[in-house]
């Protein structure tokens, strides 16, 4: 175990913590803005990989797919909220919760019946498709764009949610959304847009987990659990809690398995614990 192992390590961490942000960042936000539990979050995360898939292969353009997936995401996301999440907003988190776990299987349904029930790859894209040595080690460079882009996506999210009007409209609501109205913030609106935005990056995460983990129907299931847990130990509606969250789970879930395999499967449940018992509220919890 020489440095180069750590550093690999680490990179391994990286990626799987960015993949969790982009899921988390959505599902938490929505939540603490709208009060919604959705559950069916991680399966727009399969939906952004399948729907990658298919366009890339219609095409034979990574990028495009890169792009298209998201939107077709977003305007599934658009559908359910109008027909599904904006009436059960107000019929109390255990309706939210039964609904949405259903519309889990729901989709799971679809997407067997579309895509069948085996797995499916998708290549990364020829400039990222070879490796990169630095420090000792070869890594996938498209491992390397993944982290960029949680990073990129993470700083950005902190400059419009920190720096802007919009942001400081999006934390007000969540910080009591009756004063906001009333202040003439359209609350409504900005509720649609949040969760068009969190199911962009839902899908924006399925399609660019595709080429290392592979498209298959239970992979919106895998996901979700680890999602829910970064969002809990975060604190519900921010976004330094959804950053801190994906960190530690992305770290001790990687390092976990490497060095203590025989309690890696228990080690993030002992730490939900731990933080459900002494900080029930999450490490970085929105102030509302």
């Amino acid at each position: 175990m020489d440095a180069s192992f750590w550093l690999l390590q680490f990179l391994n961490a990286m990626q799987y913590s960015m993949l969790l942000f982009l899921l988390s960042i959505g599902l938490t936000v929505i939540f603490g803005l709208m009060h919604f539990v959705n559950l069916a979050h991680a399966s727009l995360y399969m939906l952004g990989a399948y729907f990658g898939i298919s366009v890339s292969a219609l095409t034979g353009q990574f990028w495009l797919a890169f792009i298209l997936s998201p939107i077709i995401v977003t305007l599934i996301g658009a559908i359910l909220y109008f027909t599904l999440i904006d009436r059960m907003r107000a019929a109390g988190p255990m309706n939210q919760v039964l609904v949405t776990f259903g519309l889990i299987f729901v989709i799971l349904d679809l997407v067997r019946l579309g895509w069948g029930d085996i797995a499916l790859g998708l290549d990364a894209p020829d400039a990222l498709a070879h490796t990169v040595s630095f420090w000792g080690i070869s890594y996938p460079a498209y491992r390397l764009f993944i982290i960029a882009l949680g990073l990129t996506i993470m700083i950005s999210m902190w400059v419009v949610l920190a720096r802007t009007q919009i942001g400081a409209m999006i934390r007000a609501s969540v910080e009591n959304a009756d004063m906001a109205a009333s202040l003439g913030i359209h609350v409504g609106r900005l509720f649609f847009v949040v969760f068009c935005f969190g199911c962009a990056l839902a899908g924006l995460a399925g399609v660019a987990a595709a080429p290392i983990f592979s498209a298959t129907t239970t992979m919106g299931i895998t996901i979700l659990i680890p999602t829910l847990i970064v969002v809990v130990i975060g604190g519900l509606g921010s976004l330094e809690g959804a950053i801190a969250g994906s960190l530690i789970i992305g770290f001790l879930e990687t390092f976990g398995a490497v060095l203590l395999p025989s309690l890696s499967a228990v080690l993030t449940y002992i730490l939900l614990a731990v933080i459900l018992v002494l900080r029930p509220q999450g490490l970085i919890p929105a102030r509302g």
